[in-house]
């Protein structure tokens, strides 16, 4: 392993590329203690941040075909880093929205129609019509709203594009809407609905 020392970032990366695992190891250990020191800063959390630069080191050998031969190494660490950080935040925040509306939800004031309804069958009846939805369109709608995945996370996941993961939740959201806003209908169906 000591010859892979004296080699250059470019070298290493063409041998990575090739299948070099040593190569591999020599990038990772040069950059590691680094980018986990760049994580740590902006996650204050020793452990999210050696998971996160983990992951950045696996997405490095996953997707190195489509690295470009003269990327600088270091650049391409510190940038993936910081958008994994970036995604990792707006996730933390959309859970964080997600619960913040539903405990205001379950504090605020409700109108009668909405008294008679349980939540329990209001549950029941939304999970109903998401599993009513098409096949993909409810398989992509669920990443999105029950595991908090990003557009560009589902379409690698899927592998689709970003545009169609956008276009699908969107179309999930307004056959939601069309579906659950027709409260009286809805009341009138939760008191056939088990408990």
């Amino acid at each position: 392993m000591n010859s892979y020392k004296s080699l250059n970032d470019f070298q290493l990366l063409e041998l990575i590329k090739s299948g070099d695992a040593n190569a591999f190891a020599e990038i990772y250990e040069r950059y590691w203690t680094l980018i986990l020191h760049h994580a740590l800063k902006m996650l204050k959390d020793n452990d999210e941040a050696k998971d996160l630069v983990q992951d950045v080191f696996v997405t490095l050998w996953i997707k190195i075909d489509q690295i470009d031969p003269n990327t600088n190494i270091a650049g391409f660490l510190y940038i993936s880093t910081r958008n994994k950080i970036l995604n990792l935040i707006r996730h933390n925040q959309i859970k964080t929205d997600y619960l913040s509306s539903l405990a205001n939800f379950v504090s605020e004031p409700r109108n009668s129609a909405l008294e008679e309804l349980s939540a329990k069958n209001l549950n029941f009846v939304i999970e109903k019509e998401i599993q009513n939805l098409p096949v993909k369109m409810r398989e992509i709608f669920e990443l999105s709203r029950k595991k908090f995945l990003s557009h560009k996370e589902i379409a690698d996941v899927l592998d689709i594009s970003d545009k169609t993961v956008k276009k699908q939740i969107n179309n999930a959201i307004r056959i939601l809407k069309l579906r659950l806003n027709i409260l009286p209908t809805l009341i009138l169906l939760s008191s056939a609905l088990p408990y």
